[in-house]
Parts: structure tokens; sequence; C-alpha cells
């Protein structure tokens, strides 16, 4: 049974500049397979960053949305630049195994904020390998809705952490609190069952 293909309707898109298409060349949301668009299979994510308080030296939170299954990973990083991205990236990476990391991230969707621009070093493992950890692709401008589950999710981070909220003090501990809350919530969307057991099945099925 396939829990993945659920389905937002689609709002009018403002036109992209012809400067960011050809960056995005290749990678642009249209190139993704079949199975990440229609939620086939485990592992293809969406990518974002989840803003506490404005402020100089205010962490962000990197946020992973698995989108068969909504499962939700959650990294601290200290600001919201490229290598930031990347190094929070290459944590994932270390605890969840360089083999893993390949089978379970077949691909990364993100909007096109500046700090998602590096796509080779979002794609390239910590070990230097010349295989690729993840293939990224990029959603069109101003089209939020193709990353849907990232938004959803979101929201249920802030019940926790509402806006406004400083990341400075948060531990390890804290956020993989949130994170396994999220991750065993009862989804309707699902038949009651959380994200972790549908994650679990796709695994299976796989």
């Amino acid at each position: 049974m396939t829990y993945g293909n659920y389905k937002k309707s689609k709002k009018t898109k403002k036109k992209e500049k012809e400067s960011t298409k050809r960056r995005k060349e290749g990678r642009r949301i249209s190139d993704r397979p079949k199975a990440a668009d229609e939620r086939l299979e485990v592992g293809h994510w969406e990518m974002d960053l989840v803003e506490g308080r404005k402020g100089k030296g205010e962490p962000f939170l990197l946020v992973l949305t698995e989108r068969y299954s909504r499962k939700e990973i959650i990294e601290i990083i200290p600001n919201k630049t490229q290598e930031a991205v990347i190094r929070g990236l290459d944590r994932i990476e270390r605890r969840i195994g360089v083999k893993k990391f390949r089978e379970l991230f077949k691909t990364i969707t993100t909007d096109n904020g500046k700090e998602f621009y590096n796509y080779t070093g979002i794609e390239t493992s910590f070990t230097r390998s010349k295989i690729p950890r993840t293939k990224q692709y990029y959603a069109d401008a101003y089209s939020s809705w193709q990353r849907g589950s990232n938004e959803n999710l979101n929201k249920m981070i802030r019940r926790f952490l509402p806006k406004g909220s400083s990341f400075k003090n948060l531990s390890r501990n804290q956020i993989k609190r949130i994170e396994k809350w999220i991750n065993n919530y009862p989804r309707k969307m699902f038949g009651f069952k959380s994200s972790n057991n549908i994650f679990e099945i796709g695994l299976n099925v796989a």
C-alpha cells in the first residue's frame, strides 16, 4: 500500500528569473524522479531552515522531511550559510553511515535560498568520495506548495518553539525530543499510524 501519494492543490506561480533557471539546470524539480514526485518510495526528502530569534549569532534549525512517510530530522546549525548547511548534513551522514545515507537520501529538494546554492557541497559525502551521497533538486520560485511536507512539519516544530524563540540554549537532547514527538505522532492521513510506522513499512516494501 502506498501511503505517500498525497497532493495539495497548486497555486498560481510567479515567473522565475532566467538566471535562476540557468543555475538550476538539470536540478529543477521537473527533473526530479517520478518516485520522488509521486511519493512512491522511501528516500526522497525536502530540506528547509527554521529561523529562531532574529539577530547576529542566532542559530537555525536544519530540517529534513521524508516525502513518503513525513519522517523528520532536525539538526541545529550555527547560522544561515552554505557551509553550515553542508556541515549539518555531514553530521547526519556520519551518524547514519555513508552507505546507509546514500540508500535513504536518494534525493533532497530545497527552495532557492542562497544557503542551498552549493549543490556540489550538499551532494558530496564528508568522506570526499566520488560517489554522490544524494541528488539535490530545486523547487520552482514562489512555489512553497512544492515542499508542502516541509511547510506542514515546520508548523509542528512551532508548537514547541514559537516564532521569535532563541535556539541558542537548545540542547541536542531537547531537539531530539521534539523530533521524536513529531515522528511518533499519530497521523490521520496514515490511518493514525505515525511517520516512524510508515517509514518502516516503506523500508520493508522497498
